[in-house]
């Protein structure tokens, strides 16, 4: 279990960055043999980029609600993003299975978000949290001060 931080905490960022949010929802419960490939994939991808720093990704946090897993991911730049999208051996491959065994046939879903952050265009707090988000890949410190509200963490990065 991750180490909770007593009080108030603000994740900075020295640069802009990139927030990508993918995931898959079972559509058909029982479909068992078409889901659980495409959550093993994803595994897969993260184990491959917490091991190769260099890709451009930063750390990310992941949930599971009912039928749907999402991960925030956080990265260096979209270059980064996509030229890990467009070269990476066990993404193709996952997308390609993906394909072929799902198509359209709407047993699983996958969707994704990307948004480009620009340095000091956001702001977040963490209260009484392990690192999360944000927070696992930036800087953290004390939300106090010229950091102690959300419009004061906006205009003071």
């Amino acid at each position: 279990m991750s180490k909770i931080m007593p009080g108030r905490f603000t994740a900075q960022m020295d640069e802009s960055f990139v927030v990508f949010i993918i995931g898959m929802r079972i559509n058909r419960l029982l479909a068992i043999h078409k889901w659980v490939p495409v959550a093993n994939a994803m595994g897969g991808m993260l184990q491959e980029l917490y091991q190769n720093p260099e890709i451009g990704f930063l750390g990310d946090s992941g949930s599971i609600n009912m039928r749907t897993i999402t991960q925030i991911q956080y990265w260096r730049s979209y270059e980064h993003l996509e030229q890990y999208a467009r070269n990476s051996h066990k993404h193709l491959t996952a997308w390609r299975k993906f394909n072929q065994a799902i198509g359209s046939d709407g047993s699983v879903g996958i969707f994704h978000e990307t948004y480009l952050v620009e340095a000091g265009k956001y702001e977040n707090v963490y209260v009484n949290m392990p690192a999360f988000g944000l927070g696992k890949v930036g800087t953290l410190v004390p939300a106090t001060g010229k950091r102690e509200s959300a419009r004061q963490r906006l205009t003071n990065a």
